[in-house]
Formats: C-alpha cells, structure tokens, sequence
C-alpha cells in the first residue's frame, strides 16, 4: 500500500509541482543533547523514471566520512577543511538499524562498497540488492531505521556545545543514471564517496521532516514550519518542502531569531522589471519577482549586525531573481554559526544557508555580506540549477562566484575594506587602500595557480586542494567573466538566464551550457570552452617591440627621373639639417608594434595604438601566430600602446605586459604599485583561507 507520503507526492505532481519528485523522504528524528545521537527513522520514496530495470539500490552515508582517521574522506583532508581542523575524540557516523522494502528484511543485503578509490575501509557508499528488481516508472518505498551520531563541528556539520547543524545527516539516496541522461553512456548509480574536496548530487524530492529536540532549542531547517508541538520538556517540528534536493537543520538555545518579508512590489521597481523584461523579450509577468519570509538566527554577540544579513538577502533575493528567474520557494533562512564552529559556516543547503562573520566587524569591510549574497546564490547555481558537484564543482561554484561578485560590485561597491589589524593597528585604513571590488579579489585568486588542472574534472582529482578550490571558484568566474568580455554584457546575459530557466528543476552538465552560449550568441563558442572549460590554456598576450623611427634622407644609389643617382651620406645629412631647419616642414615616422602571445591560448584580442597627436589606430588580432607586426607612416611618434585596452578577458595572466608607454608617467606607475600591493595582500589572505 503506498503511505500518505507517496499520495502526497502524487498530488503535488498533480497540483503542478516545478520539478519531478524523483526522491522524496518522510523523516521523523530525535536528538539527544547528552549523547549528541539523532534517533531516526526514513520512508524513501523513489520513482524509477527511467527506461531501465534497477535491480540494487546506492545510498549516501556522508556521515561515516567522520567515523575515524581510515575513511577517504578525512585520509584526503587531513584532518583539517577550510582552514577548520579535526579537535579531540568525538567522531560521527551513522548506522543502518533496519531497512525493509516491500515487506522484505533487507538489513543484511547491505554491503559497503567504494566505486572511486581502492579504500576497503570507507563506509559512505552501502549497496543494498533489492526483493525485486524495479521496472521502468515504478514507485517503491524503503523503510529504513538509523541512528546518526554528530562529530564535533568540523566541515559543515555536527555540534560545539549545545550549537548542532545537521548536514547530510541522514541515508540519502544515490541518483540512477539512464544512457543519455548527463554523460552516461549506460545505466548505473551515480553515488561518489564522501571526499574532502568534494560537496553532493541528488534527485529532486519532497521532504516531510518531524524534528524532536529540548524544548530551549531555537530551531531552523530547510523549508516551511508547519506544526510545532511540545511534551514533557521536547519539541517536535514539523518541516515540509516540495522541490529540493536535501534537508538541513540547526539547534542552539541562544539563537537570536528574527523574521522580514521581502516584499517584491516594494524591493524591486516597474523600470526595472520592465528593462529585464525587454532584455530578454519574455512578458513583464514573466520578470517579476515573488514575496519571500527572510528568517535569520543569529548569535547574540553579533545582534548589531542582524539587519546586515536581511540586507544581504534582500539584494540577492532581488538582483539574482531579476537576473536568472524569481525565487520559487516561500523562506530563506541564514544561520550565524558561533565562533567555534566556523567549520558549519559558509554552506547552502535548499532555502537554507549557513553564512558567518566575527564580532565587531566595520561597517566598511562587506565580508559579511559577500558570505551571505554567495551561500544564498547557491540557491540558484546547486539547488534549482543541481549540477553534480562531485564531477562539474565549478558548474556550482564557479557560477555562483560570477553572479555574487556582480551582485556584491553593483550593491555593495564590492568587498570594501579587508580588516587586517597588526597589533591593533588598522592596516588598511593606514596604508589607505581604497575599497577592494569583488571582481579584483576573484580575478587575484585565479592568479594563484592560472594553468594547473584541466578546470572541469572530478573534485577528488585536482593536483591538490588549492588547485580544486581555485578551479571551482575564481578560475571559472573569471572564465565567465571573460565569455562576457567577448560576447557583450547583454548577450551574456540572456545566455546565463536562458541556461538557468532551460535547466530548472533538472541536472545540466557543461556540455548542456556550452549548447545554449551557442545558440542564444549565434556563434560557434566550441574554441572557448575547449580551451578554458575543458583544456587548461594560459592566455597571455603582451606588447612586444615598439618602435617610432623618424624618415631621414636616403642615401646611396638611388632611382629620380629614370636615372641612377648616388647620395652620398654627406649629402644626406645637410637635406636633414635643411628640413630640420624648415619649419614647414612635415617629419614622418615609421611606427611598428609587434604584439605577442606568450600563452597557448589563442583569442581575439584588440590592440589599441595612440599616437602623441592624438590619433588613435584599431586593430583585431586573431592570435593565431606567436606574434604579429603592425607599421604605420604617420607624422608622430607612438604615444602607447595597449592589448586588450577594456579588459575584455580576465584570463589574461599579466595585465602589466598589457601596455606600453613612450614616456615615463609618475601617476601611472603609482597606480600599478597600488595594485601591486592589492595583489600580494589579496594572494596572502587567499592562501590563509586555504591553510
């Protein structure tokens, strides 16, 4: 008999539910403090929704990553993530009590398993055969008890004293992959090992979530509130969410919990809908945004800056909608995680996001809102849009660093100040730096480690960590950047919006984006992607030679008048000093620019020359050769010279061999010492958040 989940989930596909519910989950847990153990029981329903017959079923047991110092997970990491590192003896795991499908015992069918690496001791990927194999578009359900223990926070989940988050807590289903579907070529489960560099793919599903804790917890989670009950000193809520790939949830008794509505009439005005409407020629309806509730937990030592977060939220909420397409969930909740368990914040889950900051923060550094305006992003670049971050990270990652860098430049002015202090001394406001732009941070960040790995590749198989966490970042918004360069802002805007409303709901690779930057440009951008997404090309283009050489008198045998005529240099020379003394005379300069492609990479690129009468040479270089020479006869000498002068590429490695000078610019050079100076600090902070 189907339970009141699997009636629900069909009404919903009824009702018009956005996505499929492939995977949908009726969870009723309890946590208890003392233990730090969640008691758990699941009903998993899953639909086959491919032509295929799948005999065995694969699930996630994320937790076990944490269970001891042999699992894949913390052998790569090290102990130590994001800069968060292991302490003391309390480890997690989560074991399978009972599973039973169909009225079959199934506990001891299930075996462990570890389809990436060779590590007999990893337990975070069971298989389990099944009664029955499941026919094409059959539902079954699978009923399964468990009990998860939370480590101490350490990567995105567990507890620090009476603060708990729980992420990927819980049995999650694998996501059955049918020939054709991503890049499959045959039917099988896609279910990685936990890894350190690596985050989480899933079917789209409903959750129905029943959460019993202490009756002081202040709790937050994934989804609408829609019951609250309490008895003998606990309290059980009831969380539900259609159209989502996960469940979280967090549960502290200091929590400082505060609601906003953002309200679209009031945050967003007709101009604006109307210029996205025409932009993308779809019907103003079509452009608006919808209301949101706004829930914010925050620490009680970082009250003052509880209307900073709904400040961020409200720009994402708006410029991300008005962008991509409007939020289709009712709330957004942003969690502040205490300062000792940092290694929780700066996660997304749906509707749900861990963000972070540190008491006292000036009003003039925007860390606090970056962090949130990126964490909130992922709502559009994971969750609606549900890349496999195990194979594609940067397709989430690297999308969501595009779209908050410009979120974060057009509200916020960008980062503003970094606060750096040596002995309590503000470094910044003494070297007087001016605000940093987001853009310069990601772009300095690429430059870290430019021509490393292929950019698209398994998280688990970049050279090291920094390469995984510049790939996945900086290296593609730069990318992205640089597809906008070429393209222009407003096709590159219509291809990011076509991308995300085509790919809604559903799981795209970057073939899938390489197809629509193809059709909505109207170009063959095949040369792109192969050599920024797929290849690790370095671009670098640099101005080589340049010369402006005064026309002097010729000399030697030379042709007049059908004759031969020898010149002497003599002679030569006083025609030189004669039109030297002749002011009406007009002198001539042979100006030659040779421009040079230091990297494998070939683009088309644009080389501005000036000459000091103001005149100003265009020219387009497809790069194809080592070099090129371009020579002009005019009546002055070459003023500058500049490749790529509107940094249209942000791949490009070295601006500064971009240009070039005929005279010494005091106003210049200070310029590029200030940013010089931006770079090394920027390369220093970015390597500390790697440590």
């Amino acid at each position: 008999m189907r339970t009141v989940l699997a009636l629900l989930a069909c009404a919903a596909c009824a009702q018009g539910a956005m996505s499929r519910p492939v995977a949908s989950y009726d969870i009723k847990a309890t946590l208890d403090t003392k233990s730090h153990i969640i008691t758990g029981h699941e009903v998993l329903t899953w639909l086959n929704d491919s032509p295929d017959t799948v005999p065995a079923l694969r699930f996630h047991l994320y937790m076990n990553g944490f269970s001891n110092s042999k699992s894949t997970f913390f052998k790569e990491s090290g102990g130590q993530l994001r800069g968060d590192k292991f302490k003391g003896d309390e480890w997690g795991w989560i074991d399978i009590r009972k599973m039973e499908q169909g009225g079959a015992d199934l506990t001891s069918a299930i075996r462990f398993i570890h389809p990436d690496d060779n590590n007999a001791d990893d337990r975070t990927v069971i298989e389990v055969q099944l009664p029955k194999p499941v026919k094409p578009g059959e539902t079954i359900q699978v009923n399964i008890s468990f009990e998860t223990k939370m480590p101490m926070v350490f990567a995105r989940t567990g507890f620090h004293k009476d603060f708990y988050l729980g992420g990927q807590w819980f049995p999650k289903l694998g996501v059955w992959e049918t020939a054709g579907f991503r890049y499959s070529t045959a039917g099988a489960w896609n279910c990685h090992q936990f890894h350190a560099n690596s985050e989480f793919f899933a079917n789209f599903g409903r959750y129905h979530v029943e959460l019993t804790v202490p009756s002081e917890m202040v709790v937050g989670a994934t989804g609408e509130l829609k019951g609250k009950t309490e008895s003998r000193g606990r309290t059980t809520y009831t969380f539900e969410q259609e159209d989502v790939t996960d469940f979280a949830w967090t549960a502290q008794p200091t929590y400082l919990r505060e609601e906003r509505m953002f309200v679209a009439s009031k945050e967003t005005t007709p101009q604006e809908v109307a210029a996205v409407a025409k932009l993308h020629g779809i019907p103003e309806s079509e452009a608006q945004l919808s209301d949101v509730k706004m829930i914010a937990l925050v620490q009680p030592e970082h009250r003052e800056q509880m209307e900073r977060h709904f400040a961020s939220l409200r720009a994402a909420l708006k410029w991300f909608g008005l962008w991509y397409g409007r939020y289709p969930y009712k709330t957004i909740t942003v969690v502040d995680p205490p300062a000792n368990a940092a290694g929780s914040g700066g996660m997304e889950y749906p509707t749900f996001i861990t963000a972070g900051t540190t008491w006292k923060l000036p009003p003039e550094s925007h860390l606090l809102e970056e962090v949130t305006v990126h964490e909130f992003g992922h709502q559009f670049w994971m969750q609606l849009v549900a890349t496999n971050e195990f194979e594609e990270s940067p397709m989430d990652e690297g999308f969501n660093t595009y779209s908050t860098t410009k979120v974060m430049d057009k509200v916020f002015g960008g980062m503003g100040e970094l606060p750096i202090k040596l002995l309590g001394v503000d470094m910044w406001k003494l070297l007087r730096f001016p605000g940093l732009s987001d853009n310069s941070l990601t772009r300095a960040q690429f430059l870290v480690f430019p021509a490393g790995d292929n950019m698209l590749r398994p998280a688990w198989q970049y050279y090291n960590s920094s390469s995984y966490s510049i790939n996945s970042y900086p290296k593609m918004g730069v990318t992205l950047d640089s597809l906008e360069g070429y393209l222009g802002h407003d096709t590159m805007a219509r291809v990011m919006r076509t991308y995300h409303q085509r790919w809604r709901f559903r799981h795209p690779t970057a073939r899938d984006f390489q197809k629509v930057a193809n059709e909505v440009s109207g170009q063959n951008l095949d040369w792109f992607f192969d050599q920024f997404f797929f290849g690790n090309r370095l671009l670098d283009y640099s101005v080589g030679d340049v010369t402006s050489k005064e026309q002097r008198s010729p000399l030697g045998a030379l042709e007049r008048n059908g004759k031969r005529v020898v010149v002497t240099r003599k002679e030569a020379e006083a025609q030189d000093d004669k039109n030297d003394d002749n002011k009406a005379f007009k002198k001539q300069y042979e100006c030659t620019v040779k421009v040079r492609r230091l990297g494998d990479a070939t683009v088309p690129v644009e080389v501005w020359i000036h000459f000091k009468d103001g005149g100003t040479e265009k020219r387009t270089w497809d790069g194809q050769y080592r070099w090129v020479k371009y020579t002009f006869l005019r009546g002055t000498e070459i003023d500058w010279v500049q490749v790529d002068p509107q940094r249209k590429y942000e791949l490009d490695v070295s601006y500064a061999n971009n240009s070039w000078q005929a005279d010494y610019n005091k106003r210049l050079s200070t310029t590029w010492t200030m940013q010089l100076l931006f770079w090394i600090q920027n390369l220093s902070l970015w390597m500390t958040s790697l440590a």
